[in-house]
């Protein structure tokens, strides 16, 4: 019979769906409220070693095709934060710890504190193209993605993944250093820098000018940098960027993600994306005769199908 259960890094998720970093993760109550909506698991805000406010307003621009972004990484800091860890426990569901910072070793300590909070895999952000000086300023070679990663391994006993960062030449060769590194698993992509101007105003909509964009219009760009890492690197694929039902979820697996993160479409759609998505998985799997999301992964490839 089929089933939509995944294995991830040894995490065990009912689904393949997971709560991407940035929605609805700001305190574990919400976190539960994803976990009762049907999230396979739950990934929390970026979190740093001390409290950010993040940009100014306006910080979101609405899109036709998706979400412009440009919130700054706002956080209460690690120390506070690790109260909402323990709380998002209570779903029942892997949490997975996101944590972000300016340096390379103070992204390896964030890894080493959010294990301590209780969380059960960590998520290095190395992808952020709208807060300077972190993310994908950090993230954006693979000489700096690898060592961020073997000093943070380090710190973990527990899962490691590298979130990785679209805005470059070769994402493949990011994940490779990843994999070099100690991760254990790659997760892509994270938004692209972009922008909207008013042009009633004559200037840039966003008080940051710059953010990043989701949702619908980078599905494409996701599913292909999915693709080109498979071919790259062993360890597992986590799919994110434009999601929100059951077949844009199947492109990714197919493409060789595991499982998929889900953002936007809880902003535009709601909570029940996540049951809605995992409904439209099972119809498909059970009408092609496929029983289980492990045997989808990567079948676009040649050879595979």
């Amino acid at each position: 019979m089929a089933h939509l259960s995944v294995t991830l890094c040894g995490l065990m998720m009912k689904n393949p769906t997971m709560l991407a970093s940035g929605v609805l993760d700001e305190t574990g109550r919400s976190m539960l409220e994803v976990a009762k909506a049907g999230a396979g698991a739950l990934v929390t805000k970026s979190v740093g070693k001390e409290p950010r406010q993040g940009h100014g307003n306006p910080t979101i621009v609405e899109l036709q095709c998706g979400l412009i972004n440009a919130m700054g990484l706002p956080n209460p800091g690690m120390e506070i934060y690790a109260a909402e860890v323990k709380e998002a426990k209570k779903g029942g569901v892997p949490v997975i710890g996101s944590v972000f910072g300016g340096t390379e070793d103070e992204i390896a300590e964030l890894a080493g504190l959010m294990s301590k909070a209780g969380a059960d895999a960590v998520e290095l952000n190395l992808s952020c193209p709208h807060a300077k000086g972190y993310g994908a300023e950090l993230g954006s070679t693979p000489e700096l993605v690898e060592s961020i990663c073997r000093k943070a391994n380090k710190q973990v006993r527990i899962p490691l993944l590298a979130k990785l960062t679209p805005n470059t030449s070769s994402i493949s060769s990011l994940a490779v250093a990843a994999e070099k590194g100690g991760a254990d698993a790659v997760v892509a992509i994270n938004t692209l820098k972009a922008m909207a101007i008013s042009p009633e105003a004559r200037m840039p909509i966003l008080a940051n000018k710059y953010g990043g964009l989701s949702g619908p219009a980078i599905k494409s760009i996701g599913v292909r940098c999915v693709y080109e890492i498979f071919e790259s690197v062993k360890i597992p694929i986590v799919g994110v960027g434009g999601i929100s039902s059951g077949r844009d979820a199947l492109e990714y697996v197919m493409a060789g993600a595991t499982a998929v993160q889900i953002g936007t479409a809880v902003w535009t759609e709601g909570l029940d994306v996540f049951n809605k998505t995992s409904r439209e998985i099972m119809q498909f799997m059970e009408e092609n005769g496929f029983e289980s999301v492990k045997d989808m992964v990567g079948v676009a490839h040649p050879g595979r199908n």
